[in-house]
């Protein structure tokens, strides 16, 4: 039974503790909250992975395949492995050395379980596991461990496999659902000696997550495949076992960033895979033992790079076997250097831009330079700063001015006479004319700028628009002011405009961009369409929802439409891709007989139905046939039946590949009807097969 003891009256009663004065705004010294271990990145997960997204969910997969990365960059490992299962898990092994598992001299825990529950804590701050590595903040596995509901560690190394689990952050066991919790590590099974390698499965906290965060087996593939890239050697390979997953994909290179660089280029190449190294040391003020002091660094360039004759660029940077998708010093680097070379000497003294040397406007701009550029930059030194902890940009400052110098000075001897002298001519003539069409583009940009201000309709003179535009409306283009008569006679003014073609269409296969500019047929069509050209057509912009070619049904006709076919290809492709060009087909021939008339679209057309008509008793001679020379020729009822009205017209619809066609067949028209003699002869001698070249008059 408890019993009640007096204070004794000879002892003072204890002084109750004082009450803390609360502040007028509640903001004192209780307020201050330390976030300790995995908590912080719980409480903050956006500081360390991004954010909660599918990128974040992400970044958790990313973080064990760098350390596996590294492990093979290393030398130390040959094959990772990425497993996505049924239970929504990831799973990523390797073959390296093993995560160590003995006791940590200092946490009287295992190395293993400091690895994934102390922030920066790691081995490749020292130097002397990793001489250069991805994952220099040492809070990659541990990251994984906070924002997972459940992770198992297995670790083969001296002649076991070791395993080490946590559930909410708290180390231990499991057996079957049942879990215990402890430090110690367990030798679950007996293997060879020889045999080491990682491997851990995490379960993410769907909590932390957004709801529709997912991990996309497409994006990991990508990823592998960049490091196969930066490991020659390595083999990565990746197996889907969730519902509706793809096959197993496995992945070895053994050319480095120049596999990489021809593996991306997309279409015709201009130049060779240019390869570039070099090696430089730069002084690093960081602490040691607790004091600054100066460090010298040793950095590892190495570049690939290549033109392809399209205009998009793709740069892709690395920092040791971590991809930079927004880049840093090193790539600021890079595009110094490639402006630089590209000015001092590619383009130096350049015949086609000699006009705007004369004006100062012949140095090429960063994105002159890298119109077609496909290139990857890695540089390999310890312990980078990166900024922020996504390590997607590099701010080590040093490295800068190391990739400018290995970057001028080898594509300065390459531009020299080091890269084959075809390849160096194709680079310069498409880095010229990437100068020449940006200043065109601004110079007719500024035009266009200067008629509005002056309160143009922009819209050419010739012109008979319609007055609806949108989806139902259609511009005819047709040929010459004869034909444009009666067309616009004979047209629906409401829905239907009419453009006649007054001199010659640019052959735009052939052209520079300024060439095509300073056509005025190119241009009266551009601004007709109303939805720009070239990489700047908008599709939504188009004043007309259909586009029709009406041309004469003669040689010249089949010249100026392939001519349209060709500008369509080259500067407005999405009305091609999607349908909206047409070919009027207006008739050859016409014969009335009665009140019925017939048409014939050729000769053998016209020959056939002669015969059909002759079968009735009616004498051939007395079938006269009319035959058009030309559109003008016909009378505002008939161009409007054959060509203009909907209900009795017949279009043919032109596609993508007879807009490639077209651009094949105008250079031949060029050559068997332009001016140069020369090239006429060439070409008539080399396809005059059937006749003896020695009875040719040439």
């Amino acid at each position: 039974m408890a019993t009640k003891t007096k204070a004794s009256p000879d002892k003072p009663k204890a002084k109750a503790a004082p009450k803390k004065k609360a502040s007028g705004n509640g903001y004192d010294a209780d307020a201050i909250q330390t976030l300790e271990g995995l908590e912080a990145v719980r409480k903050r997960p956006g500081m360390y992975i991004g954010g909660t997204g599918a990128p974040g969910l992400m970044h958790l997969v990313w973080e064990l395949v760098d350390n596996s990365v590294d492990e093979a960059a290393a030398g130390h490992a040959r094959r990772i492995d990425i497993t996505l299962h049924r239970d929504h898990s990831v799973e990523v092994a390797d073959d390296g050395r093993g995560i160590p598992v003995d006791r940590h001299s200092k946490r009287k825990v295992s190395a293993l379980e400091v690895v994934l529950t102390e922030l920066h804590a790691g081995g490749k701050f020292g130097g002397n596991a990793y001489g250069a590595s991805g994952g220099l903040h040492g809070v990659g596995a541990s990251v994984v461990n906070a924002l997972s509901t459940k992770l198992v560690a297995q670790v083969d190394r001296d002649g076991h496999t070791h395993e080490l689990s946590f559930r909410e952050r708290v180390a231990g066991h499991f057996s079957g659902s049942a879990f215990k919790a402890g430090h110690d590590i367990q030798k679950v099974k007996r293997i060879s000696k020889n045999k080491s390698g990682t491997r851990i499965r995490f379960w993410p906290d769907r909590e932390i997550f957004d709801d529709d965060a997912r991990i996309n087996a497409g994006e990991i593939r990508e990823r592998i495949v960049q490091a196969c890239f930066l490991v020659p050697g390595v083999k990565v390979c990746l197996v889907d076992k969730r519902a509706g997953g793809s096959e197993p994909f496995e992945f070895v290179s053994r050319g480095g960033l120049a596999d990489l660089v021809d593996h991306v280029s997309v279409g015709e190449n201009a130049c060779e895979v240019i390869t570039l190294s070099g090696i430089s040391e730069f002084t690093e003020r960081v602490p040691v033992d607790g004091k600054m002091t100066d460090v010298e660094r040793e950095c590892i360039v190495d570049v690939a790079l290549r033109w392809t004759k399209g205009y998009d660029s793709q740069v892709e940077s690395f920092v040791n076997t971590i991809p930079t998708s927004q880049g840093g010093t090193h790539t600021v680097g890079f595009d110094r250097a490639l402006t630089r070379a590209t000015n001092d000497v590619l383009l130096k003294d350049t015949r086609k831009l000699a006009k705007l040397a004369k004006e100062n406007k012949h140095r090429a701009t960063k994105e002159d330079v890298q119109e077609g550029l496909v290139a990857a930059v890695k540089v390999v030194f310890p312990e980078p700063q990166f900024r922020g902890q996504t390590k997607q940009e590099l701010g080590t400052p040093a490295i800068e001015k190391i990739v400018y110098e290995v970057v001028k000075g080898g594509l300065v001897d390459w531009f020299s006479g080091g890269g084959p002298k075809t390849h160096i001519n194709a680079v310069r003539d498409k880095l010229a004319n990437a100068v020449v069409n940006r200043v065109s583009s601004k110079q007719m940009l500024e035009a266009k700028r200067k008629a509005a201000s002056m309160g143009s309709t922009g819209m050419p003179d010739k012109l008979a628009d319609c007055r609806v535009h949108g989806a139902g409306s259609e511009l005819v283009i047709v040929e010459g002011d004869s034909a444009a008569g009666p067309a616009k006679a004979g047209r629906n003014a409401e829905n239907t405009a009419i453009l006649p073609l007054r001199g010659k269409v640019v052959n735009a296969g052939k052209a520079t961009l300024k060439q095509v500019m300073d056509n005025t047929e190119a241009q009266a069509l551009f601004t007709a369409i109303g939805a720009g050209s070239g990489k700047d057509f908008d599709l939504d912009a188009a004043r007309y929802g259909r586009i029709v070619i009406l041309c004469d049904a003669d040689v010249d006709g089949s010249h100026i439409r392939c001519l349209l076919l060709t500008l369509f290809h080259e500067y407005m492709q999405p009305l091609l891709a999607s349908g909206r060009v047409f070919a009027a087909q207006p008739p050859l021939y016409t014969l009335k007989m009665g009140d019925n008339i017939y048409r014939a679209f050729s000769d053998d057309e016209r020959d056939e139905l002669t015969a059909s008509l002759a079968k009735g008793g009616r004498k051939v001679e007395n079938l006269k046939w009319n035959r058009f020379k030309g559109l003008g020729e016909m009378n505002v009822e008939e161009l409007a039946e054959c060509a203009l009205d909907p209900e009795t017209r017949i279009l043919r619809r032109l596609t993508m590949e007879e807009g490639k066609a077209a651009k094949n067949a105008s250079k031949l028209f060029d050559v068997l009807m332009g001016s140069d003699v020369a090239l006429r002869r060439e070409y008539l001698i080399a396809n005059s097969s059937l006749l003896d070249p020695d009875a040719l008059d040439v």
